[in-house]
C-alpha cells in the first residue's frame, strides 16, 4: 500500500492487492473525495509494517506534525520547515512534483478541513477521533520508575520527549538530550518544547535543581525521599504542561498508605430514629487490610515512602497517630454508640456543631482517615438513596385507584422510612400525586395496627385544600374515617365539643385534618399523640420564626411527614426548618447551620455537597418532566413576555426611585426602619410596572396607561382566536377586578376569579366551571389563594401578569395546568418590564431556581434587603435604554 503524488498536487491511494480489504477500500474513497480527508483517515491507523510503503509513513507523520501544530495552537509552519520536509521524502509516484510549495497547499487544505470538522464537534473531540494520541507527540514526560536492583537508590528518573507516533500508533520516547540534537537546527521549536520545564523549574525547587545541573537531560538514580518529592510535585509538573508517568501503585496521585479506618453501623437496630444508637469500630488498615499497631511501628521511616511487605507505602507515623487519638477520644465521649444524626453528618462530612477552626487531631483525621457505614447501615442507605430497590408492598385492597409504577415506589419508600423512625420529605414534583401516595400509606398503616393501639393521623393543610383532601379520600379511601377540625366542617358548638373532649370525640377516626391556623387556635392538637403528622405544602413552615412554625413543631408524633414541591426555596434557612420538623437536631440548631453554610459557601469547590448528601436519604423527588417517571404529560414551554413602560408609568416609577435615595439617605443606620423602606418601595415598582392606578388608588385603569395592559391585550386576542384557555397569575388581589373587566372585551364572555376572599366551599365550582369546554376562557387567580391545590387542566396557556419573588411559588402557580391530565402543550408567559425592576427580578428568580434545584446541590442567593444604597439604587433604577 502506497500513496502517490499526483501532477497536479493532489495526493491518491495505491494498494497492490488484488482483492482490496475493506479498510483499504475505505482509506482509498477517503483519499478521492480529498487530499485533507484522506490524510486524516490514516493519521491514528494502525497499519503494517509489512504491507505498507515508506510514501505511507512519510504523509502520515506530516498529517501529524499538522495535528500536533493545531493542538499546540500553532497555524502556521515555516518555508525552511517545509523545505526540510520535502528533502526528507521517501522515493514514490510523483515525487518530482513534491516541492515546499505542494506541502504548503496541503497544509492549507488540512488546515481547511480541519476548521469545518472542528466547528462541528469542538477541538478535543475532533483530535480525538482522529487518534487521541496526537496531543501528546512533542510534549515532554517525567518518568518515575522502580530500580530493584539497587537497595540504597530503588527508583529511576527519566525526561523524555514524544517526538513521533510508530507505525503500530503507539508513542515513541526519546531522552530530552536528543531533543537538544534534533532540534539544533530550530531554535524556536526547542523553546517551545522545553518551556514547561522552565515553566515547572520556576515552581518546582526539584526540577530547578535538575535543571541547573543538567541532570534533567540524563537518567537519574534516586532514594526514596527524592521520589517522594517528585510525586508530592506532580500537580506542579501537570499545571506546567508536563506529562507524568509513575508506578501503578501511586493511584490518584497517592500511594497507600495505612489509614484509620472507621466503621459505623455493622449490627441491624430496631426502631431506629434518628436519635437512636449505632456501633461504632477503629480500625488501622492499608489497602483494605487490617494491620497491627507493632506491624506500624516497625516500620523504620516516619515521614516518607517505605517498604512494607514488598509494597512501597506512604507514611507520616505522627499524623497517623494524631488520627488515631481522635477517633479514639470521640468512641470514649460516645461510649454506647453514635446516634444514627451523629453518623450522617460524619459519613456526609457535614460538621455542623463545630466551629471553624480545626485542630490538628481533625485535620489529620480528615486526611489520615476513611469513615465507611457498616453492612447494615450500608444496605439502608442504599434503600433510601435508591427506592427502586426497596422490597415491593401491595397497596391494601382498600385503596380504589391503580397506583403508577413510581406511586408504588413512594408507597414503598414511606412505609420503609416509617419502619426505621425517619422524619421524611416526599417532593414529588406538582401533579404528580403526592396525595394518593399518601392515602395509600395511611390504609397500609391502618390495616397494621391493632384497634387497641390506634391514634389518628393528623394532616395539616393549607384552607384551600381541605376540599382537595376531602374529596380525594371519599374517593380512593373510603374506608379511612375522618374528622375537619375547621370552622369551614364544624359549627362552634361542635369545635367547642372537640376541644373540650378530644380523646372521646376521636374515637374511632384514623384521620384528622386541620389547617395551619388552626393548629395556633386549638390548643388540644398540640396535646394529643398523633399516630403521624404530615404538613401538605409544607413551605408554610419554612419561617422558623413565625407562631405558625413554632406551633407547628411542639406537636407530638413518632412520624413526620411533610409534602411539598420544593423543599427550599430562597435560603438555605428553609430547608433547616423543614428538617427542624422532620428530623430535629439532624442539620444542628439554627445558628450552628447558619455558620456552617457560612464556611460552607467560603469553599472553592463542591460548596454544598455535604448538605446534599446528609439531607438526600430522607427526600424522595421526582421530576414529571422526568420521561422515566411519567410519560403522559406534555413538556411546558417558558416564554418571558416582555413589556414596555409608557410614559405615566415611566414618569411615576423614575420619581420613586428619586424617593428612594432621599429617604434611604434619611433612615442611614437604622436597620428596621430601611428594611421597610426597601420593601415597600419594591412593592410600589412593581405596582407602577402593573398599572399606575394600582398604586395611585384612583381605580381608573385606562388600558393605554400600562404595558402590560397592552401585551395582554395581544396574547389574549390570539389565544381567544383559537378558542384556547388560559390563566393569569397576579400577586395583587386588587388587580384582579381591573383584569377582569378589560379580558371580558377581548374574549366577548365573563371569565372567572379567584381569590383569598373567595368562599372554600365555591372554589371546587369554579374549577369544574372552568373545566368544562364551555366554560369561561380565562380564570384570573390571586398567586396565594390559586397558586396550590387546583387542577386546572383545561388551561393551555399560563400568564404571569406579574412575577413573584419566589420562583418555586411561581412554578407551583404554573402547574395548576402543567399536572397529570393535561393532554395538551402548556405555554407559559412570564411578563416582565423591559429596564426596570422586574428585568432584574426576573434574573435573580432564574438565579433562585437554580438554588431551588440544587440543594438539593447547594448554591445562594443575596437578598435585596441586604444590599448596600449603591447596590440597590443601580437594581431598581430605569434602563433608559431599554424602556
Amino acid at each position: 500500500m502506497s500513496i502517490k503524488l499526483t501532477p497536479t498536487g493532489r495526493l491518491l491511494w495505491e494498494s497492490s492487492e488484488l482483492i482490496q480489504s475493506r479498510e483499504s477500500k475505505k482509506i482509498k474513497n477517503a483519499f478521492a473525495n480529498s487530499s485533507a480527508e484522506g490524510l486524516f483517515f490514516i493519521a491514528g491507523k494502525k497499519l503494517s509494517e509489512n504491507t505498507i510503503s515508506p510514501s505511507v509513513i512519510y504523509w502520515r507523520d506530516f498529517t501529524n506534525k499538522f495535528l500536533t501544530a493545531i493542538c499546540r495552537s500553532i497555524q502556521n509552519i515555516s518555508p525552511n520547515e517545509l523545505d526540510e520536509i520535502a528533502q526528507s521524502a521517501p522515493p514514490m509516484t510523483g515525487i518530482e512534483y513534491l516541492r515546499k510549495e505542494v506541502l504548503e497547499t496541503l497544509w492549507e487544505e488540512l488546515t481547511a478541513f480541519a476548521e469545518k470538522e472542528i466547528s462541528k464537534i469542538g477541538l478535543s473531540e475532533w483530535i480525538k477521533s482522529i487518534n487521541p494520541l496526537i496531543h501528546l507527540v512533542g510534549r515532554v514526560t517525567f518518568h518515575l520508575a522502580e530500580n530493584k536492583r539497587n537497595k540504597n537508590f530503588p527508583f529511576a528518573f527519566m525526561a523524555t520527549y514524544t517526538n513521533k507516533i510508530s507505525n503500530n500508533a503507539k508513542l515513541q520516547y526519546l531522552p530530552l538530550g536528543k531533543a537538544l540534537e534534533e532540534y539544533s537546527k530550530n531554535k524556536s521549536a526547542l523553546v517551545s518544547l522545553l518551556s514547561p520545564v522552565k515553566l515547572a523549574a520556576e515552581k518546582s525547587p526539584l526540577v530547578k535543581n535538575l535543571v541547573d545541573k543538567g541532570e534533567i537531560y540524563h537518567p537519574r538514580a534516586w532514594t526514596p525521599q527524592n521520589a517522594y518529592n517528585f510525586l508530592k510535585e506532580i500537580p506542579l509538573f501537570e499545571d506546567a504542561g508536563i506529562i507524568v508517568r509513575v508506578p501503578d501503585w501511586w493511584k490518584k496521585k497517592q500511594p497507600p498508605r495505612p489509614k484509620i479506618k472507621v466503621t459505623i453501623g455493622d449490627t441491624r437496630k430496631s426502631n431506629l430514629g434518628i436519635a437512636s444508637m449505632l456501633d461504632f469500630s477503629i480500625k488501622i488498615v492499608l489497602d483494605g487490610e487490617e494491620i497491627s499497631v507493632n506491624e506500624l511501628k516497625k516500620i523504620n521511616v516516619d515521614d516518607g515512602l517505605a517498604l512494607f511487605k514488598g509494597k512501597w507505602i506512604e507514611i507520616d507515623k505522627d499524623k497517623l497517630n494524631d488520627a488515631l487519638n481522635h477517633w479514639e477520644n470521640l468512641q470514649n465521649n460516645f461510649d454506647s454508640g453514635l446516634t444514627f444524626g451523629d453518623a450522617m453528618r460524619l459519613l456526609s462530612g457535614a460538621d455542623i456543631s463545630k466551629n471553624s477552626n480545626i485542630s490538628d487531631d481533625e485535620e489529620a483525621a480528615n486526611e489520615w482517615s476513611t469513615i465507611t457505614a457498616g453492612k447494615w447501615l450500608n444496605d439502608t442507605l442504599n434503600n433510601l438513596r435508591n427506592p427502586d430497590n426497596i422490597k415491593n408492598r401491595l397497596p391494601e385492597k382498600e385503596l380504589k385507584a391503580n397506583l403508577r409504577p413510581y406511586q408504588k415506589t413512594g408507597l414503598n419508600w414511606l412505609y420503609f422510612m416509617y419502619e426505621l423512625g425517619f422524619g421524611i420529605c416526599l417532593a414529588d414534583d406538582m401533579g404528580l400525586g403526592k396525595t394518593i401516595q399518601i392515602i395509600a400509606l395511611l390504609l397500609t398503616l391502618k390495616k397494621q395496627t391493632p384497634d387497641k393501639m390506634k391514634k389518628p393521623a393528623l394532616i395539616v393543610v393549607p384552607a384551600s385544600l381541605i376540599s382537595n383532601w376531602k374529596s380525594e379520600i371519599d374517593k380512593f379511601a373510603p374506608s379511612i374515617s375522618m374528622k375537619i377540625a375547621h370552622s369551614s366542617a364544624l359549627t362552634p358548638k361542635e369545635l367547642e365539643s372537640l376541644s373540650k373532649n378530644p380523646k372521646k370525640n376521636l374515637k374511632g377516626i384514623d384521620l384528622v385534618i386541620t389547617t395551619y391556623s388552626m393548629v395556633k387556635r386549638l390548643d388540644w392538637i398540640e396535646k394529643m399523640e398523633w399516630k403521624n403528622i404530615i404538613l401538605d405544602e409544607a413551605q408554610a413552615i419554612k419561617n422558623p420564626g413565625t407562631k405558625q412554625s413554632r406551633a407547628i413543631k411542639k406537636l407530638k408524633t413518632s412520624s413526620r411527614i411533610v409534602l411539598t414541591g420544593t423543599p427550599i426555596e430562597n435560603k438555605l434557612a428553609d430547608l433547616w426548618s423543614i428538617f427542624d420538623f422532620i428530623n430535629p437536631g439532624l442539620l444542628g440548631t439554627a445558628k450552628e447551620f447558619a455558620t456552617f453554610s457560612k464556611r460552607l459557601s467560603e469553599r472553592e469547590h463542591n460548596q454544598f455537597a455535604p448538605v446534599r448528601k446528609l439531607v438526600q436519604p430522607y427526600i424522595l423527588r421526582r421530576l414529571k418532566t422526568d420521561k422515566s417517571i411519567i410519560s403522559d404529560l406534555p413538556d411546558k414551554t417558558e416564554v418571558q413576555a416582555y413589556c414596555q413602560l409608557v410614559k405615566v408609568q415611566a414618569a411615576h416609577y423614575q420619581t420613586s426611585v428619586d424617593e428612594l435615595v432621599r429617604q434611604l439617605e434619611e433612615t442611614e443606620g437604622d436597620g428596621i426602619k430601611r428594611r421597610g423602606l426597601v420593601l415597600a418601595y419594591l412593592m410600589r415598582f412593581k405596582q407602577i410596572c402593573n398599572h399606575p392606578s394600582q398604586w395611585l388608588g384612583n381605580n381608573d385603569y385606562k388600558p393605554e396607561n400600562s404595558g402590560k395592559f397592552s401585551r395582554l391585550s395581544e396574547i389574549c386576542e390570539e389565544i381567544a382566536a383559537r378558542q384556547e384557555k388560559v390563566l393569569i397569575f397576579t400577586q395583587f388581589r386588587e388587580m384582579t377586578s381591573p383584569l377582569n373587566d378589560f379580558l371580558k372585551n377581548i374574549f366577548g364572555r365573563e371569565g372567572l376569579i379567584l381569590h383569598g376572599g373567595t368562599a372554600i366551599k365555591k372554589r371546587k365550582k369554579l374549577v369544574d366551571e372552568f373545566q368544562n369546554d364551555d366554560g369561561p376562557p380565562y380564570f384570573i387567580l390571586s398567586l396565594k389563594a390559586g397558586g396550590t391545590g387546583l387542577n386546572l387542566t383545561a388551561a393551555s396557556h399560563v400568564i404571569h401578569f406579574d412575577r413573584w419573588w419566589n420562583p418555586a411559588v411561581e412554578n407551583q402557580a404554573t402547574d395548576r395546568a402543567f399536572r397529570i391530565g393535561q393532554k395538551k402543550n402548556v405555554l407559559v408567559h412570564k411578563f416582565v418590564c423591559r429596564g426596570t425592576i422586574e428585568e432584574k427580578i426576573d434574573a435573580m428568580i432564574e438565579e433562585k431556581k437554580s438554588m431551588a434545584d440544587d440543594i438539593l446541590k447547594g448554591g445562594a442567593v443575596k437578598l435585596l434587603t441586604e444590599m448596600n444604597n449603591k447596590e440597590l439604587i443601580d437594581f431598581v433604577s430605569l434602563d433608559i435604554n431599554k424602556i
